[in-house]
């Protein structure tokens, strides 16, 4: 069969468009005896003139019904012919319709007398025809058209319409249709032959026939000529004038006859009419595809369940009695009965609306306040109903029954603190009498993780009470974990309730807390100023009025705090000095991205920018860096900077500290860096989980501080990407090479593969930890440049633009594991020395030992869903379970090992990554 491409009807959103060409036909004048009879037929239009005005309306309509109002032709004076050559344009759209459209187009004729009497409609019918918009393989009709005209009858638009736009065949003995017997055999072969030059008219619109305007005039004006012609040899149709559906031949000419009686134009049989329509041509073929609506859900209110079904059965189900003729499968046995059944009515607001009475009764029974609740305690079997919900994450919605029933054992589960979320999502916060016994529980509830107290602070939850007892919990956390959250709980600060207290000192608020610890610590009081200083970015357009309102005002409170106390205005004036800095670097930047110089032009001109005295970039007073407040530069070396090759031409800058030390940075301008500080910051959270479970897999948390949505600050990190090291004959191409070469092996320290065994460990370590995190996060536009090996083994992943699976380039690998990194690990042959065994079984540590926090960590990313992010933004409320689709939280431990167990073995052997890596280095060198 050979290929066949098409487009879908559903995805065409355009409006449905139709060309009027021209209407050709003959017949015959009135004869003296019907202008007798009818005296106002000597005033219509046509019979006056054989050009006079017409206009057509097309209106469509399916299953016998209007779909949208009519498109009227304007009005047009008539010469030698009725050529309109006007497109209609109808107010519905192809996606819209359904595969049985038809278009009704009239021809109204003008009289000035109504033959029905009266003053209004002055028009009348001159004839109708009904096109279908789809044909019968459901395929949009294109191109030219020649519908019949059924005269003095308008367009029904029925589903058996009585004015089809082809004559319909003659039924023959056996009920099938048969082609019409044309008697006259010249008339025959003009007919042959004009179907065959449309045919190739059709073919020289389609372009498949070269275009000579001068021929192809003449071709068309001859066509026409034929095409009248064979219209006036017609002048007595050889099929039925005026079919009606559905009855006999005879039922049908007697109905036709008598409605053309009525219209006083008995005799005026000769004659026939044919409209030219033109349809919309596109690039392939359009086939009808019907939108797939989404099914209802499940409606809250459930039908017995049988003796068989595995549902938890807790009270045996009441004793229902039907009435006679009915019965519980909805069918009568027998006719005795009445033959009634059940009928079964759709009722859309079940699943979608809440039930009245389910909710008046819920109001009455959580409301009044239960003594035996408190003793209530779970049977077996609903224990494990209890510890299945428990264990949902935190994207899972509860179910009516999973609410009623963590409500019902409230007290019970006041001692398991992952139920604390639960209940949150249980309790119908807009009654009262409900709450305030939620509320009453929080003091007494079991201290809950700093993974659940997040989730207390995201837009879920808009209790005041609950948001202040999240806040407490995270008062026990230490700087160092609260700096973790600290990107997250500044995102959360647009989640607080509108009428919390701002101005009351005793205030639990989120935004509170964070000013009176910031205030108190001046790496928290560092980072906490470089967020608002972010959400408060002018340049930032997606940020609402009334978020950076909301930033300032914080903002303004942490100023207004640190001014409170000595240091805290030391601390200010540290602020404002890193704010100073931060300009001069970003007015730098742009002058140097901005400047149409080569590479070493610019790097001279950053040199005598950072000399400057007027920068005052060479010395500095101890100011603590804005990437990292505990490293305090004492001036810049402006002979130890560089410029990169990029479009964005960012630069490198070497720092003096108060401690004599180098600190490196690079600095850039027009490029988002929020989102690569998420990474790194998600990646930092990672490796304290996995050193609170003793795993130390050497990662390496660069610092990256955004000092506005388009500008930034790196902390650099000496080492090499894979492709300078792959590429280098000192290192004889191979990553064993370049360990050997900077950690050789020695007669005093133990090694491995001729690397100093510390080396070995710190680089499949790291190895093992950057595939596991880098599936999880779904790390795209993987390439030897973006993977980096540092002298003492360190491997690590650096430029993170496509995150949650997306990837620029096709066959892109769910992890990067290339066969140069096995290789440098010893191969996965098995051989005595290979340590691709250690490695797997980091990897299988690392992603179990981060299934076990998976909370936290999406916890996380919902905070930031809101953060305009454009990794996070691309899938709005789907960017969680992105994440939470890659732990595999539907299976056991062990089946999620053997499934990254096979993940490691698809991404060795697979030939995507391999050709994406040659495209890039090829294009690499091509840019050089």
């Amino acid at each position: 069969m050979e290929p066949f491409t098409f487009a879908s009807s559903s995805e065409l959103r355009i409006p449905v468009a139709v060309k009027v060409n021209r209407l050709e036909g003959y017949e015959k004048p009135l004869p003296y005896s019907t202008l007798l009879k009818r005296p106002d037929l000597r005033h219509r239009g046509s019979n006056l003139s054989p050009n006079s005005e017409l206009y057509i309306t097309v209106q469509p309509f399916a299953d016998s019904k209007p779909l949208t109002v009519h498109s009227q032709t304007p009005y047009k004076h008539f010469k030698n012919g009725r050529v309109w050559n006007q497109w209609l344009t109808l107010p519905a759209n192809y996606s819209t319709l359904p595969a049985n459209t038809q278009l009704a187009i009239t021809v109204w004729d003008l009289s000035p007398i109504n033959p029905k009497g009266g003053d209004r409609h002055h028009h009348i019918p001159f004839g109708g025809t009904t096109i279908p918009l789809f044909d019968e393989d459901a395929t949009l009709r294109t191109g030219r058209q020649k519908c019949r005209i059924w005269r003095h009858k308008a367009a029904d638009g029925y589903s058996d319409t009585t004015t089809p736009w082809q004559a319909p065949r003659k039924r023959g003995r056996r009920g099938q249709y048969e082609e019409t017997v044309v008697v006259d055999k010249k008339q025959s072969r003009r007919d042959a032959e004009l179907e065959r030059l449309v045919g190739l008219m059709k073919k020289h619109e389609m372009g498949e026939i070269t275009e000579t305007k001068w021929l192809d005039q003449m071709v068309f004006r001859q066509i026409e000529k034929l095409e009248r012609q064979s219209v006036k040899s017609s002048t007595r149709p050889k099929t039925t004038s005026h079919p009606t559906f559905g009855a006999q031949n005879g039922e049908a000419n007697g109905e036709a006859k008598e409605l053309l009686c009525a219209e006083g134009d008995a005799d005026h049989v000769d004659g026939s009419f044919f409209l030219y329509l033109e349809f919309p041509r596109f690039d392939h073929p359009i086939v009808f595809t019907d939108h797939e609506y989404p099914p209802p859900p499940i409606s809250s209110v459930h039908a017995p369940p049988s003796q068989n079904t595995a549902a938890v059965n807790f009270k045996p189900p009441p004793e229902v009695q039907l009435g006679p003729g009915i019965h519980s499968d909805g069918n009568s046995t027998s006719d005795t009965d009445g033959g009634s059944r059940l009928i079964h009515i759709y009722d859309p607001e079940v699943g979608y609306a809440d039930n009245p009475a389910e909710n008046k009764h819920r109001r009455l029974i959580r409301g009044q306040r239960n003594a035996l609740d408190r003793d209530l305690k779970p049977n077996p079997k609903m224990r494990d109903f209890l510890n299945k919900v428990m264990s949902y994450g935190p994207t899972v919605e509860l179910s009516e029954k999973e609410r009623d029933e963590v409500w019902r054992f409230r007290h019970h589960l006041a001692r398991d603190k992952r139920a604390l979320t639960k209940l949150v999502k249980s309790v119908n916060w807009n009654e009262q009498p409900e709450s305030r016994q939620a509320i009453a529980l929080l003091p007494k509830w079991a201290e809950i993780d700093v993974d659940d107290a997040l989730e207390l602070l995201g837009p879920g939850v808009q209790t005041p009470a609950v948001r202040a007892y999240a806040v407490d919990r995270l008062r026990k956390a230490d700087d160092e974990e609260l700096l973790l959250y600290l990107l997250q709980l500044v995102q959360a600060l647009k989640f607080e309730p509108e009428h919390a207290k701002e101005d009351d000192e005793t205030d639990s608020s989120l935004a509170s807390f964070l000013i009176v610890r910031s205030a108190a610590n001046l790496k928290l009081g560092n980072f906490l100023h470089w967020y608002l200083m972010v959400e408060l970015d002018d340049e930032a357009p997606s940020q609402s009025a009334k978020n950076k309102k909301l930033f300032a005002r914080v903002s303004y409170d942490l100023m207004k705090e640190l001014d409170a106390t000595p240091e805290g205005q030391a601390r200010r004036r540290v602020l404002l000095k890193q704010g100073e800095l931060v300009t001069v670097l970003t007015k730098i930047s742009k002058e140097i991205r901005n400047s149409r110089a080569d590479r070493p032009r610019k790097i001279e001109q950053l040199k005598k920018m950072l000399a400057d005295p007027k920068n005052e970039m060479l010395t500095m007073n101890s100011l603590p860096l804005p990437l990292d407040p505990e490293v305090k530069a004492t001036g810049v070396i402006p002979d130890e900077c560089n410029v990169f090759k990029s479009t964005l031409s960012p630069f490198y800058v070497t720092f003096k500290t108060d401690k004599g030390e180098k600190y490196p940075l690079i600095f850039k301008t027009g490029d988002d860096l929020r989102q690569d500080q998420l990474v790194i910051q998600i990646i930092a959270l990672m490796d304290r989980l996995l050193l609170k479970e003793n795993l130390d897999l050497k990662l390496t948390p660069y610092r990256i501080l955004a000092t506005s949505t388009l500008a930034g600050a790196v902390q650099f990190v000496p080492s090499a990407p894979m492709s300078a090291i792959l590429g280098s004959a000192k290192y004889k191409g191979s990553i064993l090479g370049y360990l050997r070469f900077h950690n050789p092996a020695s007669p005093d320290t133990a090694s491995i593969l001729g690397v100093r065994k510390e080396a070995m460990d710190t680089y499949v370590k790291s190895v093992a930890g950057y595939c596991v995190i880098t599936y999880l996060l779904g790390v795209g536009d993987r390439h030897l440049d973006n993977l980096l090996l540092a002298p003492d083994g360190h491997f690590f992943h650096i430029d993170f633009g496509y995150i949650l699976g997306r990837d620029p380039k096709p066959m892109a690998p769910l992890m990067k594991l290339s066969r140069e990194m096995v290789e440098g690990m010893g191969g996965s042959t098995g051989t005595a020395d290979s340590q691709f065994d250690a490695f797997r079984q980091y990897c299988f540590t690392a992603y179990t030992t981060l299934r076990r926090s998976s909370s936290l960590i999406l916890n996380l990313f919902a905070l930031m869903q809101d953060a305009h992010i454009p990794g996070l933004s691309a899938f709005g409320s789907d960017s969680v379970r992105k994440v939470e689709e890659r732990f595999k939280l539907d299976v056991t431990e062990d089946e999620a090992i053997g499934f990254f167990a096979q993940l490691i073995e698809r991404e060795m052997g697979a030939w995507g990554p391999v050709l994406i890596d040659k495209l890039h280095g090829f294009t690499q060198g091509w840019r050089a």
